[in-house]
């Protein structure tokens, strides 16, 4: 009967602590969430309206990830699969490393340095992240050549959604 009852409370915890999908499937970004400040790998602050901004005009995917994220180390293979299929548009990797050291080693350890990085060194919670439901990573996101958001939520780079989402922006 304990057993049976580990078990139970086992369960229950562990779909609690899943992530699930937001109720509401934003389409855009308000003011808050685009003043939210990132830092790219120099130490420079910039706003994510600012990120948008330099790649408006093209298909963008964001990548939320940080290196001491299973889950995001092991679809590390698969979301470069996604980048190199998709050459003709931009991806942009946000981490949510807990430290500036952390952010650097893990580029480093993962060779991301070669990308667009940046990293939220407000943590977390913050306004983009809260705007965005961010629960858990990783954590993907298509943005069209406005700058809305055309695919809100996926959590694996294989989510056959991201390059249906992409195949019908590039028409």
């Amino acid at each position: 009967m304990k057993k049976l009852l580990l078990l139970f409370m086992i369960g229950v915890f562990g779909l609690s602590c899943s992530q699930q999908t937001p109720k509401v499937l934003k389409t855009n970004f308000p003011k808050e969430a685009l003043l939210q400040k990132v830092e790219d790998e120099e130490g420079k602050t910039v706003t994510m309206q600012q990120i948008l901004d330099q790649h408006k005009g093209k298909v963008l995917v964001l990548d939320f990830w940080a290196g001491w994220c299973r889950d995001c180390l092991k679809a590390l293979p698969k979301a470069k699969e996604l980048e190199d299929n998709n050459k003709n548009i931009d991806f942009v990797f946000l981490s949510l490393d807990r430290s500036k050291e952390g952010f650097d080693k893990s580029l480093e350890r993962f060779e991301m340095k070669d990308k667009e990085n940046y990293w939220f060194a407000s943590g977390w919670k913050n306004d983009f992240n809260n705007y965005i439901d961010l629960n858990w990573i990783p954590r993907y996101m298509v943005i069209d050549h406005k700058s809305a958001i055309a695919k809100y939520y996926a959590v694996s780079p294989e989510d056959p959604d991201i390059q249906a989402t992409i195949d019908k922006l590039l028409k």
